[in-house]
């Protein structure tokens, strides 16, 4: 291509995405503006790509109760991870959608902290293109973490339904983490220790989960 002075020049280009929803479409728009306030008026543009995170509790929430973060496990803003726990720990049936073999990123709510401060401390220089991080320490599928609930919660039950969302069935998902390691982040991975400390803290508002908004109401193929 040529630049404003009509010399050529190389050039680089976002590839085409193919988003699987409108949160997804969401995300590679802001990708398209990210390159172009960075390309055009020189901005330093760090883009976090953030898995699911896990966990309620960072170092400073611990300081106080009143300080304790929500904990999402309904259908449409909860996680996977939050609504299996809730549902274990209330001996209901896991509603793993599909066959389970979906695979997604992963992040303890202390990384996540953690990762923001590290790309805060570390920018791109001025006139750099879009920085990207990967925020995620693990990719795990769900029947992964159907094992992981079932070490803590032996008994556990599992209900297979059919999938509400538009979605493939099973995914290959290779992400690498490797620029937070290198600037020094330890990982949390998910573990049956880590699973028990949510399970042990939840008890104690166990008459507090309303677990009817765990079964899903909102289906992607349906306009109903």
């Amino acid at each position: 291509m040529k630049n404003s002075k009509g010399k050529e020049i190389e050039t680089k280009i976002l590839h085409p995405s193919y988003p699987g929803s409108i949160y997804h479409m969401t995300k590679t728009q802001d990708a398209l503006f990210f390159q172009f306030f960075a390309k055009n008026y020189k901005l330093r543009i760090t883009d976090l790509h953030q898995g699911i995170i896990w966990g309620f509790e960072t170092d400073e929430t611990k300081l106080h109760p009143e300080l304790v973060n929500r904990f999402d496990y309904d259908s449409d803003y909860g996680t996977c991870l939050n609504r299996f726990i809730v549902q274990s720990l209330n001996n209901i049936p896991l509603t793993v959608y599909g066959r389970g073999e979906q695979t997604r990123a992963f992040i303890n709510i202390q990384n996540s902290v953690e990762c923001i401060k590290l790309a805060v401390e570390n920018p791109p220089n001025k006139g750099d293109k879009v920085k990207i991080f990967n925020q995620m320490t693990e990719t795990l599928t769900l029947n992964q973490l159907v094992d992981v609930i079932k070490k803590v919660k032996q008994h556990t039950r599992i209900n297979y339904l059919d999938n509400p969302r538009n979605e493939l069935v099973k995914n290959d998902l290779s992400v690498s983490n490797r620029k937070f390691l290198n600037l020094g982040l330890k990982a949390i991975l998910l573990s049956e220790n880590e699973i028990k400390i949510i399970f042990d803290q939840l008890e104690k508002h166990k008459d507090n989960l309303q677990t009817k908004s765990i079964l899903p109401v909102s289906f992607w193929n349906s306009f109903k």
